[in-house]
């Protein structure tokens, strides 16, 4: 969240190159701004989320 709390892991685990797609369900957070972080190898790149219900 905005607050810096981890809210959720979508995924933990190592995967071969590919296209991937996760479906996140964020029915028990509150509407607002969140953050997301993705990391492959040393790739690592953070974005915001806004989150409306």
């Amino acid at each position: 969240d905005v607050l810096g709390n981890e809210v959720a892991v979508l995924v933990n685990e190592e995967k071969p190159a590919g296209n991937y797609k996760i479906d996140f369900k964020g029915n028990n957070l509150a509407s607002g701004i969140y953050f997301y972080t993705l990391r492959a190898g040393s790739f690592v790149q953070s974005r915001k989320m806004i989150l409306l219900k």
